[in-house]
């Protein structure tokens, strides 16, 4: 299964970017600039099986520029709110680990229409879309009581199962690559909605705060409650003596997806080397 997520990841980046080797037929220069709103979700350690569980609101800001009717370069910002426990996904439930953050992120991605499509047409005003990139994001994974994880487990060294006596702290900045599907409809002269579903394979294991082993620890320790609140590592008195219990699995990164709905306005922007605005347009009424 992993294989296969890296294959499909591959197969887009080649596919998406494979533009820059093929010439573009300069049809119009337009750009569109709008936001997106849907349901935000994480999969991981705490949820490895299932999209949508303990989704929540998310939203986002985009500007998206045309060259033609196929391809498309899209920036934009993102603000989705991450849940995640072991309660809701069922999947180790004896952990009881749980955490939320707000990732913070913005993708610059470039967009391949399957038909022509522009936006105001008559004639070519609907088409599925593939699309993918990069991005940068930044988190802070909280406990339900509002401590930053980060912060209260930073001698905790889940790679070695030990309390490293030392500041242990993960980058809360990471990388993701950000692809997925979606299909575009031109309700107006100068609006357009879609429909999405974008996946990110992230470059780091730390958005739920689980990774690798539980640290040894003695009973009575104030980060006992959040590296292990179920005492599963725990013997009869508390501790945790024993080294390499499994808390995570630090071979596999986090995933987030949001499904979105969004809405763009189209600006049309002057090009200089054609001043017959009228015939540059006729092909797209």
């Amino acid at each position: 299964m992993k294989n296969c997520k890296k294959h499909l990841i591959v197969a887009l980046i080649v596919l998406t970017m494979g533009q820059f080797l093929a010439p573009l037929t300069a049809h119009s220069q337009v750009l569109e600039v709008g936001g997106s709103v849907g349901l935000s979700y994480y999969m991981g350690d705490i949820n490895p099986k299932k999209p949508f569980v303990d989704s929540n609101l998310g939203w986002g800001v985009l500007v998206r520029y045309y060259e033609g009717t196929r391809w498309a370069f899209r920036l934009a910002y993102s603000n989705l709110q991450l849940n995640g426990s072991d309660k809701s996904s069922g999947y180790r439930p004896e952990r009881g680990l749980s955490f939320n953050t707000n990732a913070h992120d913005i993708a610059l991605v470039a967009e391949f229409n399957f038909f022509d499509y522009f936006t105001g047409s008559k004639r070519n005003g609907l088409s599925p879309y593939i699309f993918g990139g990069l991005s940068g994001f930044y988190f802070n994974p909280k406990a339900d009581d509002g401590k930053e994880l980060c912060s209260v487990l930073t001698d905790v060294d889940y790679d070695k199962g030990t309390i490293s006596g030392s500041d242990a702290k993960y980058n809360k900045f990471a990388l993701s690559i950000p692809f997925g599907v979606g299909v575009k409809y031109s309700v107006a002269k100068r609006l357009g909605v879609a429909l999405e579903w974008r996946w990110d394979y992230t470059f780091t294991d730390w958005i739920d705060d689980c990774h690798a082993y539980y640290p040894t620890y003695e009973s009575g320790k104030e980060f006992v409650q959040y590296a292990d609140p179920t005492g599963f590592a725990a013997d009869d008195s508390g501790n945790n003596t024993n080294e390499y219990i499994q808390r995570g699995n630090k071979a596999d990164n986090d995933w987030f997806g949001y499904l979105n709905f969004s809405l763009t306005y189209k600006f049309n922007l002057p090009n200089g080397n054609d001043c017959n605005k009228r015939e540059r347009y006729k092909n797209f009424d």
